[in-house]
């Protein structure tokens, strides 16, 4: 098999529970990023990979009943959770999505793997010109291996690739741009019922068409700016930054 796609997905976030449960019209957020996801020309398979926490069978339940498959592994240690799902089926390359962005557009992924260079071991995209809700990573599956093995920090177990983003000296990294132009400013993850609002809002106005693109759901906020202006007060990249500043709290307690 030559790409796997694993997309991370869990049911105890904090700032919004069950977030990726949540019903837009007759299908939850996580049904309708499958159903986007699947659709790609490039990829070889796709599976859920949520944790052994009780809450998460609903997940588990809700995965098997689409016919995809899931892998269950550790809730803290995600990046374990990745290469124990990954080590199951030895891919050539893992490809990173998570559950959280339920607007995600098929057609950057298989984008992104038809620009994928022969000896690039971590394609991203390090420029952040994407919206937050269309992120992807593509990592040779013996760099995440390696990542595995290597990452002690606690910010670098929980965030899968901040191992190889640490090591830029050690690894071939590829940034990936958006074509449609820089669009960093643009939120379209799912963690606060402000996002979820927005969310919901774009999925009524294209419902039954669940095949929109990124430049058409960009069109639709750029000129409904009451939507577009629904969760602009939250900061991008909130959950990495803690977790960094709790990895410098414990060098400072050492």
């Amino acid at each position: 098999m030559k790409f796997l796609v694993i997309i991370q997905a869990r049911c105890g976030a904090t700032r919004l529970p069950d977030k990726v449960l949540k019903m837009i019209q007759d299908k939850t957020c996580l049904e309708r990023m499958l159903n986007r996801v699947s659709r790609s020309k490039n990829i070889d398979e796709i599976i859920v990979a949520t944790t052994i926490n009780k809450e998460d069978i609903k997940i588990v339940n809700l995965v098997t009943s689409l016919g995809y498959r899931v892998f269950v592994g550790s809730s803290g240690d995600v990046l374990d959770r990745y290469y124990q799902c990954a080590k199951l089926i030895n891919p050539e390359y893992v490809i990173r999505l998570t559950a959280d962005c339920p607007l995600f557009d098929y057609r950057v992924l298989d984008e992104a793997i038809s620009e994928l260079k022969l000896d690039t071991d971590y394609l991203t995209e390090l420029s952040e010109t994407f919206p937050d809700g269309q992120d992807i990573e593509i990592m040779k599956y013996s760099v995440l291996e390696e990542a595995w093995k290597n990452a002690d920090m606690m910010s670098e177990r929980e965030h899968v690739t901040l191992y190889i983003r640490n090591h830029k000296d050690r690894f071939k990294i590829q940034d990936f741009e958006c074509k449609v132009g820089n669009l960093n400013k643009e939120r379209w993850t799912l963690d606060e019922p402000k996002d979820f609002e927005l969310i919901s809002n774009v999925y009524n106005y294209f419902l039954p068409n669940d095949d929109f693109t990124m430049k058409e759901v960009y069109d639709y906020l750029q000129s409904h700016p009451e939507v577009h202006s629904i969760n602009n007060m939250i900061n991008r990249n909130e959950g990495l930054s803690k977790s960094i500043l709790e990895d410098i709290k414990i060098e400072k307690g050492n």
